[in-house]
């Protein structure tokens, strides 16, 4: 069976600091009590001190009639600028944020270059692939509204690249 794979990417500007948008995207344990799409958080794995190869399992719910849920270990944490890891379970593969400043807007970059791994994902992806991309961007707006909710802010605009 052919895997699927995706490249999406989205980019969040919101009128708020950047400490303040990095804590909330760094601290993820927390994501389910403002971005509700994320239904759980668990820590599987402590990870060094400084939080490299910390390893978090996430269960996401979008529009669609389905769960999809995976581990991410994080193999980069560089404070204010970027978190990287890499997923395993019903999708397999990597997923970065980068953070910046721009005239005083914070700028965050999320890119997910996945596989899916469920059979089911897999045999229905020639025809609902457009519509697994949809829900990613469903899920992805929600969070940048969320986030700017959450952090009092201004959500100044979201873009969502396949």
């Amino acid at each position: 069976m052919r895997i699927s794979e995706y490249r999406l990417s989205t980019v969040w500007r919101l009128d708020a600091p950047l400490h303040a948008v990095w804590s909330a995207i760094h601290d993820s344990a927390r994501w389910p009590e403002w971005w509700k799409n994320v239904e759980q958080v668990a820590e599987i794995e402590a990870g060094s001190s400084d939080g490299i190869g910390s390893l978090q399992r996430y269960t996401w719910k979008g529009r669609l009639p389905y769960r999809v849920v995976f581990d991410v270990r994080v193999t980069r944490i560089e404070p204010l600028v970027a978190l990287e890891g890499i997923a395993s379970g019903d999708l397999e593969g990597i997923g970065s944020w980068r953070f910046a400043s721009e005239r005083g807007i914070t700028v965050v970059h999320y890119e997910w270059r996945v596989r899916t791994r469920r059979g089911w994902m897999n045999l229905f992806a020639p025809l609902a692939k457009p519509l697994f991309q949809w829900n990613h961007d469903f899920v992805m707006h929600e969070g940048g509204v969320s986030l700017a909710r959450m952090l009092d802010a201004r959500l100044v605009s979201i873009e969502h690249r396949s």
